[in-house]
């Protein structure tokens, strides 16, 4: 007999539509120079990326309704977020190509703390003892390459963006041999930050 229903679930803020294929852009330059060393990446969709701010993993399908519930007394105010500098994940054996964001007002921090909160208060989820590192992940590879087999240039500058987040959402993942899909289930309108 099997057990109930589960899905498996994340919050995130995204970036702006023309923010993310500006990032996939970046990272198809960089995927075309790293598949000449040897180095394969393969660069995700721009409408799958996303921050996530606390991964859920898999939860009962019943409680799909009170978690999206949660989203609304989490969501307060959220300024600017930067685009920072590349980042290979996780760093001793990397699995896939991320770039930093950067939050000068630790707008982020509080939004993740009270995510953490209100999801934690409504179910028996328990938060990962992480602290958060901001990111989005651009690209993954099939192996992780050693340090020898990464391209020996440096990575390009990542593309000067700055952007607000408008939405809270609450997704669910979805997992296949071709990748990853993306499916909001719930979201809620963030305020902008001061």
């Amino acid at each position: 007999m099997s057990g109930p229903a589960t899905a498996r679930l994340f919050v995130a803020v995204d970036p702006p539509p023309e923010d993310c294929v500006r990032l996939t852009a970046w990272a198809r330059e960089l995927a075309l120079a790293a598949s000449g060393a040897g180095w394969p990446l393969r660069v995700l969709r721009a409408d799958s990326l996303h921050l996530t701010l606390c991964f859920l993993g898999s939860r009962p399908v019943a409680e799909i309704d009170v978690l999206a519930g949660a989203l609304a007394p989490a969501a307060g105010p959220l300024g600017e977020l930067r685009v920072g500098a590349p980042l290979l994940l996780p760093p001793r054996r990397p699995r896939a190509l991320a770039v930093e964001i950067h939050d000068d007002g630790d707008e982020l921090a509080a939004l993740h703390a009270r995510v953490i909160a209100e999801l934690s208060r409504v179910s028996d989820w328990q938060p990962e003892r992480r602290r958060l590192r901001p990111h989005v992940t651009l690209a993954r590879m099939r192996a992780a390459p050693r340090a020898g087999e990464r391209p020996a240039a440096a990575f390009p500058p990542t593309p000067g963006i700055v952007f607000t987040p408008r939405e809270l959402i609450l997704y669910r993942s979805r997992l296949d041999p071709a990748g990853a899909s993306y499916e909001a289930l719930a979201a809620c309108e963030l305020a902008a930050g001061a």
